[in-house]
């Protein structure tokens, strides 16, 4: 009904073509390998992301950037598991020049088993957080699972890794591939300096990378954004992006997938902030972080269960 020419079934359907396969989500993941071996050896670069919290926000920005220097697929949502991933990686084409792939993980071999479909050029890693630790059972887990991103790239890879979270930094060891990390400190290869937050507490910072200083002014609520823009910054310089561009490129992102910071006003006067996506300790007290540093004469946090 809705327009779909066949089907991937388990069993036979006369109402439509369909091809049978024992499981269609892992027939899925064959077909999306299949058809990015393809792209990846017709030029296609593809950047994977993963963390605790961020992955979004950190995808959405990035795509933003990249498409200022060619054709790009990035999907709004949350689209970053075994059936999200190979659907993202199925709309690109041979007019494609980049594929950024959000890659999520409740345990580990999951996002192994991602990059087994699309090997990322470049990985980025932005945290270790309390997301789904009771599927993995401690944060030292989690790491494991999220360093296999990193593990996966090629020797001529890049791995953009978050040197302000001692998990993350700590996964260096663990690729072959070219190492660039980010963060607040003077020794990140991209950092951030002169962190302000305008009165409508959107980050503004200078951007420092490959010797250069360029001024951003994000669009997106949060100092918590920083870092995401810089795991995107340094992504988009990996992929061969100048600084200047990637700073413009970063300064005119705008918010793109629902519920996470996304900021209304109403006729009233009163503004909402909605991020109920999903919640865990370090987004929480990130949204409410922003909140505090909103404009009003009073604010109101309507928390919900934390799974």
């Amino acid at each position: 009904a809705a327009g779909a020419v066949g089907a991937l079934t388990t069993r036979p359907d006369p109402a439509l073509p369909c091809v049978v396969v024992p499981d269609p989500v892992a027939a899925l993941g064959l077909l999306a390998a299949a058809v990015h071996r393809q792209l990846a050896e017709a030029g296609l670069v593809t950047v994977g992301i993963t963390g605790s919290s961020g992955k979004t926000s950190t995808k959405d920005l990035l795509g933003q950037v990249l498409a200022a220097a060619g054709p790009t697929v990035s999907p709004q949502g949350s689209f970053n598991n075994d059936i999200g991933l190979p659907l993202t990686v199925l709309t690109a084409g041979t007019g494609t020049r980049y594929l950024v792939l959000e890659m999520g993980s409740r345990g580990p071999g999951h996002i192994a088993r991602l990059c087994r479909i699309a090997r990322p050029d470049i990985g980025v890693v932005l945290n270790v957080g309390s997301a789904h630790l009771g599927e993995f059972g401690s944060a030292e887990v989690i790491a494991t699972s999220k360093g296999e991103l990193v593990e996966a790239l090629p020797a001529e890879g890049t791995a953009v890794l978050n040197a302000d979270d001692h998990r993350v930094i700590g996964m260096a060891p663990r690729t072959a591939a070219r190492v660039v990390t980010t963060g607040l400190g003077e020794d990140a290869d991209v950092r951030a300096t002169g962190v302000e937050l305008d009165d409508a507490a959107r980050p503004v910072f200078t951007l420092v990378a490959g010797g250069e200083e360029h001024p951003v002014a994000l669009q997106v609520v949060g100092a918590h954004q920083v870092p995401n823009a810089l795991s995107a910054a340094a992504a988009a310089l990996a992929a061969g992006m100048a600084p200047a561009a990637v700073a413009a490129a970063l300064s005119a992102a705008e918010p793109r997938s629902r519920w996470r910071m996304e900021v209304s006003r109403r006729p009233d006067g009163l503004t909402v902030v909605n991020d109920a996506y999903n919640a865990n300790p370090e987004s929480m007290r990130a949204a409410l972080e922003a909140l505090v540093r909103l404009p009003g004469r009073r604010r109101v946090a309507v928390l919900g269960a934390m799974g």
